[in-house]
Formats: structure tokens, C-alpha cells, sequence
């Protein structure tokens, strides 16, 4: 049995002020905060790439870096795709 979906419209109030856009960062004050936040591409030890990792073959060394024994390593990229800042990148075998 199906029932049927009833819409509810809710008015919009006429007369409503939004407070005015105060001026922020200058946009080179915005680009050297995003590149402080998010440029930095060394490993923080989220554990992503260990816990989704198939061949369990990824670990944090604790110098900011990941090793990757690739013995075991099948290279599906799923580590790469996960890491939040990066730090992994894919290079095809030689």
C-alpha cells in the first residue's frame, strides 16, 4: 500500500533584512590561509589508508610519511583515494 505524500509549503516572510556582508580577507589573505590549512600534504596518522587498505599492506613510520610494502601492494589506489591531505600518490610500475 502506497500513500500518498502530502507537500507543505511554508511562506516566506516579507520585509526581512539579512544583516550586511562585513569585508573578510583580502583574496591573497584568503589563499595563504587555505594553502595553511589544506596545502600541507604530509600523513597525520588518520589511519584511512590502514584500515581500507585490501592487501593490509600500508603504515604510518611516524615521520610524517606512509610506507607501502609493495610486495604485497596490488596497486588498486584505494589508499590515495582515501587520504585526506594527499600524502599518497600513485606512479605507474617501471
Amino acid at each position: 500500500m502506497v500513500k500518498e505524500c502530502k507537500k507543505i509549503v511554508i511562506p516566506r516572510t516579507k520585509g526581512r533584512k539579512r544583516p550586511p556582508v562585513e569585508p573578510g580577507l583580502t583574496e591573497e589573505e584568503a589563499l595563504r590561509e587555505a594553502q595553511r590549512c589544506l596545502g600541507w600534504t604530509s600523513c597525520e596518522s588518520c589511519d584511512l589508508c590502514s584500515l581500507l587498505c585490501p592487501d593490509l599492506c600500508t603504515r604510518e613510520e611516524g615521520s610524517g610519511s606512509v610506507l607501502i610494502d609493495l610486495d604485497y601492494c596490488k596497486g588498486c589506489g584505494i589508499c590515495a583515494a582515501v587520504c585526506p591531505k594527499g600524502a599518497i600518490g600513485m606512479a605507474p610500475e617501471e
